[in-house]
């Protein structure tokens, strides 16, 4: 069982689990203009959530209100529909609030940035800048010997490293661990994980089954 101390419901600060963080687009890449948020839930109760946005005229969104199940995971498409260079650096918000399924109060919130920039060259939050080393005084020259590589194998890109499976299999065994609070647990204490543990646990998993579908 995944569940959440009563007062995280009560009083607005149930943590909210969404990929990626912000959002960037870019003027002159129109295959950016389209956007994707996942939103997971890992909790053992069905979740209703809804977007806003501080600029609702620049943009449309797919399914602004739905259900997260539990234990599932909901895709939010957002599109840019007011691509200018009057909109370019400007910074925007969605804010994807989240309910109780079958009740008004608000137990949760999440802010997701989102500008438009107009190239990802302009974009300076990217990569951080470079600059060239200063040039040092030349070595004497001396007898570099060039060896042969032996054993070169290329590298293997044709599927997920196998550490990123084992991190899988772990997070998904973790999840499957009691909770601290449940009863009848006959497994040793170590074994048994608090909810914050167990919050890591699903959101590692949810990156990971993201680089999986797109291995």
């Amino acid at each position: 069982m995944f569940s959440q101390p009563p007062s995280a419901f009560s009083d607005g600060r149930l943590p909210i689990f969404v990929f990626p963080s912000s959002l960037k687009f870019y003027s002159n890449d129109q295959a950016t203009h389209k956007q994707v948020l996942t939103m997971y839930n890992p909790y053992d109760i069905s979740l209703r959530f809804k977007v806003l946005s501080t600029s609702p005229r620049k943009f449309s969104v797919v399914e602004s209100e739905g259900t997260v199940k539990s234990k599932c995971r909901v895709d939010i498409v957002i599109r840019h529909q007011d691509i200018c260079i009057d909109n370019e650096g400007v910074g925007d918000k969605f804010r994807i609030q989240v309910f109780e399924r079958g009740r008004r109060k608000k137990i949760g919130e999440k802010d997701i940035p989102a500008v438009l920039y107009p190239s990802k060259e302009m974009d300076d939050t990217t990569d951080d800048r470079f600059e060239t080393m200063p040039i040092s005084p030349k070595p004497p020259r001396t007898d570099i010997k060039n060896l042969p590589i032996q054993n070169a194998r290329p590298a293997d890109t044709s599927g997920p490293g196998l550490v990123v499976i084992l991190a899988a299999i772990m997070c998904i065994g973790a999840l499957m661990l009691p909770t601290q609070g449940d009863k009848g647990s006959r497994l040793p204490d170590y074994l048994v994980l608090t909810v914050n543990q167990k919050l890591i646990a699903a959101y590692v998993l949810g990156l990971i089954t993201m680089v999986l579908l797109k291995t």
